[in-house]
């Protein structure tokens, strides 16, 4: 309702004939000034009012709907009522339970005494706590490709978005609905976090998760004790996304399971063992690690017992290699029948100290 005329119509009984007239606005009567409420959506608001005395009359607008006039209801609405009495006997205040949005705008209580009503204007505020709608899906990209993620909130007021990279650093983002990364590396891979913050509530969070693939590297080839007749098992470790695969070479052979021979790969470990250990045994092992992106290696030789301290890995020289396949953009795979040249190697030995030299090359490069 404007603040021109307010007037009264249509309302029953001895109340009608004090209040069924028209006021003008800013006339003696009437304040100017609006009161502001706010409340939550969910939550119960009160918008107090109060009458001059035991004698006086009372009557809830909203907007030109009149809602209460004394203990008559005119509102359909059930989570609507009026609360008298109390602590203030003179209390005539407008409750609605489970506040919506639909509910924001201004009221009005009138008090009509001796033929001379006041009135006060209530603006109910009503907030509405952020509410993550849409988020994007969990992303998986090449490294050094351009990631782009969204994340979508409602609110009232209009709640502020935030990215979070969960990570023991707690890295934070610039605020915007769009997150860009380009250039992403395999440290920025992990889980995001979509903060929606406003004042009317806890901010609202919801999480992605972001796969950054990238070629493999072997980052520990080592070996335990070895002797004629005896065991020797080799260990391999490498890292990359997707996780990579291993094979096994002695010399240019490739190794396969069987005839004292055992490999065993979980995740990101191979282990090769051999039993009953004999002289052809004895040579350059190469561990190769391979995924969609590329492919690593990494060689180590097992000497003769007359010839090596076993056991020892820091007295045997390791070589390793790894390299990306270059005809490979950041969002492509490795293409069927890329093959792997498995390295040679030199040995020689001077005053009983023995060593290798070890080169690999890649079929694509």
């Amino acid at each position: 309702m404007g603040l021109g005329l307010f007037c009264f119509t249509a309302i029953p009984s001895s109340f009608s004939r004090s209040i069924s007239r028209c006021l003008p606005a800013g006339r003696s009567g009437e304040s100017a000034l609006v009161d502001t409420v706010t409340s939550r959506q969910g939550d119960t608001a009160l918008l107090r009012c109060y009458l001059l005395d035991g004698l006086s009359k009372g009557a809830w607008l909203n907007r030109s709907s009149i809602m209460f006039t004394g203990d008559d209801k005119w509102s359909a609405d059930p989570r609507v009522s009026v609360v008298t009495g109390g602590g203030n006997k003179h209390e005539y205040s407008l409750q609605i339970q489970k506040v919506d949005v639909s509910d924001e705008g201004r009221y009005t209580c009138i008090v009509q005494n001796n033929l001379n009503p006041q009135s006060n204007h209530i603006f109910l505020s009503v907030k509405v706590p952020p509410r993550i709608y849409d988020v994007s899906s969990d992303v998986t990209v090449n490294e050094g490709g351009n990631v782009s993620l969204f994340c979508m909130a409602s609110g009232r007021p209009e709640p502020t978005i935030s990215w979070r990279h969960i990570t023991p650093l707690a890295m934070k983002y610039q605020s915007g609905e769009e997150l860009n990364i380009s250039g992403i590396t395999k440290d920025q891979a992990g889980e995001y976090e979509c903060i929606a913050q406003n004042d009317a509530s806890a901010p609202n969070t919801k999480s992605l998760r972001v796969t950054v693939n990238y070629p493999p590297s072997i980052h520990e080839i080592k070996f335990t004790g070895v002797g004629v007749a005896r065991s020797a098992l080799l260990r391999c470790e490498a890292l990359g996304v997707p996780t990579p695969a291993f094979e096994w070479y002695r010399g240019t052979k490739r190794l396969t399971r069987g005839q004292g021979i055992d490999i065993q790969t979980l995740r990101s470990r191979s282990v090769l063992s051999m039993t009953n250990m004999t002289q052809d045994r004895y040579g350059n092992y190469t561990c190769v690690a391979v995924n969609m992106l590329g492919r690593a290696s990494a060689s180590i030789p097992l000497l003769p017992p007359s010839t090596a301290s076993y056991g020892d890995a820091s007295r045997v020289g390791v070589a390793m290699t790894a390299w990306l396949l270059p005809w490979l953009s950041p969002t492509s795979c490795l293409p069927p029948g890329a093959l792997f040249q498995p390295p040679k190697s030199e040995w020689g030995g001077d005053n009983g100290q023995w060593g290798g030299r070890v080169g690999a090359t890649s079929s694509g490069g």
